[in-house]
């Protein structure tokens, strides 16, 4: 018996095997490695090499390993290319999760666990948003989340099945212990931009846009430590196990800043002042996201530990100096 951890590798992947590693758990990964990096997983976790598209390599992982149950984070995440390149996000996000869905189905997995995203929601005004708002995605990424979210309901409808579908906010942060972080060197996170060029990795970084219905005119987002979210994934497992209904859920800490309050937060931690500079909007960015997570602290009982920008922030910092010394 073993949790299939797709995009394991990753940012998001990662931190969830550590939190399954650390509670003993038998763990397999399955990732591409386009954004994955093998070094970010403990030695004794498998990792196999490969596509969720690809049914019969992920119906061997899961005889090999004897798969119960499914952590899905494999996916292509960054909103301006999802409106740049549509297909290719509804080919890597919404028809792999299907091919992933039928594989397991086949094969018996009953429980699932899905890294969807608060891109569901669009433009909404007001906040916070809770999880009986309409999903209305202005992004071909938020759509092709939103399309698994569907597939996973009308699959629980017709089998043996159960999901957790956790909508995240905007994840940052670092392993407290420093085994992993935001590694991918070209990622668009608004912190771990800031905090490069804070180092000096990157001349200046850009603020995009600064007229927002927002009180300084800059983006809103919610951000969420991302040990506190790997906990609620674990969570969201043992909620599966005990018998648990599927659910969709937020995932976030209900309160927001926004991206110039972030930046002046990674200049006080680094003590580095740096250069940003203030650009047109991007394509396809809400005004303002803000979680409304008591659900998820009702249903699942997820108490999150790291509610605190400032850590957030300077583990994001330390991780990137040491990233940056693995590197040289």
């Amino acid at each position: 018996m073993a949790i299939l951890v797709t995009g394991g590798a990753g940012y998001i992947g990662s931190h969830m095997v550590l939190a399954l590693a650390d509670r003993g758990e038998p763990v397999v990964v399955i990732d591409n490695l386009s954004t994955g990096f093998p070094w970010l997983l403990p030695p004794h976790v498998a990792l196999r090499g490969g596509d969720v598209g690809d049914s019969a390599f992920v119906r061997a992982v899961i005889e090999e390993f004897g798969v119960t149950e499914i952590a899905h984070f494999a996916a292509r995440i960054v909103v301006p290319e999802s409106v740049a390149n549509p297909l290719l996000y509804y080919g890597a996000n919404t028809a792999r999760s299907r091919t992933l869905l039928e594989t397991a189905i086949a094969a018996g997995v009953t429980r699932f666990i899905f890294s969807s995203t608060a891109a569901v929601y669009g433009e909404v005004s007001g906040a916070p948003i809770g999880e009986d708002v309409p999903p209305n995605p202005v992004s071909p990424y938020g759509r092709s989340k939103l399309m698994t979210e569907w597939m996973l309901e009308d699959c629980a409808r017709a089998h043996d099945f159960r999901f957790v579908a956790l909508r995240y906010f905007n994840v940052a942060g670092a392993d407290p212990q420093g085994r992993s972080g935001q590694s991918t060197p070209n990622a668009t996170h608004l912190i771990k931009v800031a905090v490069q060029t804070a180092l000096g990795q990157r001349p200046a970084m850009d603020i995009f846009g600064t007229d927002y219905p927002t009180p300084d005119g800059t983006c809103i987002r919610d951000y969420i430590h991302v040990t506190d979210l790997a906990s609620a994934h674990v969570d969201a497992l043992a909620h599966l196990r005990r018998g648990g209904e599927s659910l969709i859920l937020n995932c976030g800490y209900g309160r927001g800043f926004s991206v110039l309050e972030v930046v002046d937060v990674v200049r006080k931690v680094t003590g580095i002042d740096f250069t940003a500079n203030r650009v047109a909007r991007r394509p396809g960015d809400p005004a303002a996201i803000i979680a409304k997570s008591d659900r998820i602290r009702a249903l699942l009982g997820w108490t999150p530990r790291h509610d605190d920008l400032e850590e957030i922030v300077r583990q994001a910092y330390e991780w990137e100096r040491q990233l940056a010394g693995r590197n040289a």
